[in-house]
C-alpha cells in the first residue's frame, strides 16, 4: 500500500537585527530536541500542534506556534547582553528591595536579575517538588506571594531572569542526609566557617534535589539557570565518599552537567556555571573540582567570579588586586578566551559591587564598577553581573539605558 510521504516544515533561526542565518542555534520542536542539518537549518515534522522554540548564545530565547501547511518558517532571536544585579530569595521576597532594583533596572542600563532559586543557606524561592521529597524546603518568599505570577510580572517588563540554584552547600539536606554530607577526619558530619553542611559531590542520588529545582525553575519561566557551589568544599582534610583526587573530582562536577543538560535542554534554558577567578589561570582544578577547559564545554555561559577581593594573591603584574579592578577583570579574561578559544559572548563574569575585605578596605564605587565593566565588555562578553551580598545598589558606576 502506498503511503504519503510525511510532510516537513524547514525552520531557519535567523539575527533579528541582521536576517543572517545563526548556525550555532538550538531548536526544540514540542519538547523534541532538533538536530540542525549540514546547512545549519532544521526539518521538523509538520504535525500540529506545533510549538517551536530557539535559542542562542547571546540572543534571547523565544518560542512560536507554527500554523499547519506552512513549507518555512523563519524565527529572528533578538540580541541581548545581559547586565544583572543578584537579589538573594529574601532580596527578591521583600517589596522594599525588589522595588528598590525594579526602579534600578528602568534608570540605568541594567535589564536583567540573578534570582535564588535555591540559595547558600538551602532556602528555596517556592516549594518544588524536589525540596518537599527531601522536607527540606525553607521558603522565605513573603507570604501570599505567588510565585510563578511574580517571575511572569518581571518577564513582561523584558527583564532577563538568571536562577541560581546553589548545589553542594545544603545544609538542611546534609542534616537530613548525613549519609550524603562530607565528614571531617573523624568522619562527622563537617561544617564549613559558616557552620554549615556540605553534600558529598560523589553521591548521585543527592543530585535530583538540585536538579529537580532547576527544571521547576526553567518551567516557571527563567531564561537561563545558574549553577553555584558546583564545586568541592576548598578546605583540607575532608573525606567524601570516593578517593579525592583530582580526576575524580573534575569527573563529578562535569557529570552533574552533563545531567543537567540532559534534563534541562528539552526545555529551551541556557545553562551557566560560576567558578573561582582563580580557576580561569590556574591549570589544574584548583583542587575543588572546577577545570576551566572542561566545564566551558558543558555549558552555554561560564561566569568566573573576578571580584578583585577574592583574588588574595594577586594577579602576575598587580599583586594588590583591588588596585587594579580592571585589569584583574580584563586580564583574567583574557586568560580564559586563550586557553578555551570560543567567543567572548560565552563568558559572563561576575563583578565586585561590595566593600573591599582583603587589603585595605577600600568601598568600591562608581570608579571601580566602571572598570570592571569596561574591561569585560571590552572583550565582547555576554554582559556581566553585580554581586553584594545584602541586595543594596547603587547608579554608581552605570550607564542611562
Amino acid at each position: 500500500m502506498w503511503s504519503l510521504p510525511a510532510l516537513t516544515v524547514e525552520i531557519v533561526v535567523i539575527d533579528q537585527s541582521t536576517g543572517k542565518p545563526l548556525k550555532k542555534a538550538v531548536l526544540v520542536a514540542n519538547e523534541i530536541l532538533i538536530p540542525a542539518t549540514p546547512g545549519g537549518t532544521f526539518s521538523v515534522a509538520d504535525i500540529q500542534p506545533l510549538r517551536v522554540s530557539a535559542r542562542a548564545h547571546g540572543y534571547q530565547r523565544t518560542q512560536v506556534d507554527v500554523q499547519l501547511g506552512v513549507d518555512e518558517v523563519l524565527i529572528s532571536l533578538a540580541p541581548i547582553r545581559p547586565k544583572a544585579i543578584y537579589l538573594s530569595t529574601y532580596g527578591i521576597g521583600s517589596q522594599a528591595l525588589r522595588e528598590e532594583a525594579l526602579k534600578l533596572i528602568d534608570r540605568t542600563e541594567l535589564n536583567a536579575l540573578v534570582i535564588d532559586v535555591k540559595g547558600d543557606r538551602g532556602q528555596t524561592l517556592f516549594h518544588t517538588q524536589a525540596a518537599n521529597a527531601n522536607e527540606t524546603a525553607r521558603k522565605t518568599l513573603g507570604r501570599g506571594t505567588d510565585t510563578r505570577s511574580l517571575i511572569q510580572a518581571l518577564k513582561s517588563k523584558g527583564i532577563y531572569l538568571i536562577g541560581r540554584v546553589v548545589v553542594f552547600k545544603d545544609d538542611p539536606l546534609s542534616e537530613l542526609h548525613p549519609e550524603w554530607s562530607v565528614k571531617d577526619s573523624s568522619g562527622k558530619r563537617w561544617r564549613d566557617k559558616e557552620g554549615l553542611g556540605w553534600i558529598d559531590p560523589f553521591q548521585t542520588a543527592a543530585w535530583s534535589h538540585s536538579l529537580g529545582s532547576a527544571e521547576e525553575a526553567a518551567d516557571m519561566g527563567f531564561d537561563e539557570i545558574q549553577f553555584d557551589y558546583l564545586r568541592f568544599p576548598d578546605a583540607r582534610g575532608l573525606k567524601f565518599s570516593q578517593s579525592n583526587t583530582a580526576a575524580a573530582r573534575v569527573n563529578a562536577i562535569n557529570a552533574f552537567l552533563d545531567q543537567a543538560r540532559q534534563r534541562l535542554q528539552h526545555r529551551n534554558v541556557f545553562i551557566s556555571a560560576d567558578v573561582f577567578g582563580y580557576v580561569l589561570w590556574n591549570t589544574n582544578d584548583t583542587d575543588i573540582g572546577q577545570q576551566l577547559e572542561t566545564i566551558i564545554e558543558r555549558v552555554d555561559y561560564l561566569s568566573p567570579m573576578l571580584y578583585p577581593s577574592g583574588f588574595t594573591w594577586g594577579i602576575p603584574g598587580h599583586p594588590d588586586a583591588a588596585a587594579a579592578p580592571f585589569d584583574v577583570v580584563n586580564h583574567s579574561l583574557r586568560r580564559a578566551l586563550e586557553r578555551t578559544g570560543v567567543d567572548g559572548v560565552r563568558l559572563r563574569p561576575w563583578l565586585q559591587a561590595f566593600r573591599d575585605y582583603a587589603f585595605d578596605k577600600r568601598a568600591f564605587g562608581a570608579t571601580q564598577i566602571r572598570q570592571q565593566i569596561q574591561a569585560a565588555e571590552s572583550l565582547g562578553t555576554d554582559g556581566w553581573m553585580l554581586w553584594n551580598a545584602r541586595n543594596r545598589y547603587s547608579s554608581d558606576g552605570l550607564s542611562a539605558p
